[in-house]
């Protein structure tokens, strides 16, 4: 599976997977950026995947409908304009070729959708599981957000997390702000060089944020030991927030 990046705002990613001259993308929240990348590399666009609905993941819809060919996949909301195939939990899905299964994955968004591919071992997250971080509590409890990440954390290690934003870095700021760990620290320094040269830090992967995502609770600040995980991750998101 080729999978590629449109850049759009200042840190969001636009992921696009890419298959005999068509893309699929996923939360396209810049029409513009996607209509450039269709002319300059003479590709036709195929589906739309959504994660939420948040505009900077779906702002792009409306435009992006007048030139594509298949359907806009999406969560079971009627706030969101243009959906042509609503998702619960389980449901399945292909888009060139490729099945997915729908992982509902509320916190951030009460309607917030994840998109797992098996056979590739692919994860489209949105705004759940960041790479070292997780998505503000906007609608849903801290509750839902904690067990959102744990239906992910349970995917086979290998699977490729695809975030939509460029938060990596800050996020082990946080991260070693709260934990002495050597594979936190190690894997911030490649994220800076990565980063200081131009590139991105994404995909991640279930293994590696099993290492260095805190709120995948594999890892406790000292601090919150005495605390059950969901209490340990409610208060770690509260800091998180006033960092």
């Amino acid at each position: 599976m080729k999978i590629f990046h449109i850049p759009a705002f200042i840190d969001n990613y636009i992921w696009s997977i890419e298959k005999e001259g068509k893309i699929s993308v996923i939360d396209p929240g810049d029409a513009n950026a996607v209509l450039n990348v269709l002319q300059n590399r003479n590709l036709e666009l195929e589906d739309i995947l959504i994660t939420h609905h948040h505009y900077d993941h779906t702002g792009g819809v409306k435009e992006l409908k007048k030139v594509m060919q298949g359907n806009v996949y999406g969560p079971d909301n009627l706030a969101i304009e243009g959906i042509d195939v609503a998702l619960i939990e389980n449901d399945q899905f292909s888009t060139l070729g490729y099945e997915f299964n729908v992982i509902e994955t509320p916190g951030h968004t009460l309607d917030h959708i994840s998109f797992h591919c098996h056979e590739k071992n692919v994860l489209f997250c949105g705004d759940t599981l960041f790479s070292g971080g997780c998505g503000r509590l906007f609608e849903g409890t801290y509750q839902q957000l904690f067990n959102s990440l744990q239906k992910l954390v349970r995917l086979p290690n290998d699977t490729e997390v695809y975030c939509t934003h460029e938060y990596t870095l800050a996020n082990l700021a946080f991260a070693e702000q709260q934990i002495s760990d050597e594979e936190i620290s190690n894997y911030k320094k490649n994220v800076e060089v990565k980063l200081n040269k131009g590139e991105i830090s994404l995909p991640s992967s279930i293994e590696i944020e099993k290492k260095i995502n805190l709120f995948l609770m594999q890892k406790t600040p000292s601090d919150l030991k005495h605390l059950s995980p969901e209490e340990s991750f409610k208060e770690l998101r509260i800091r998180k927030d006033n960092f």
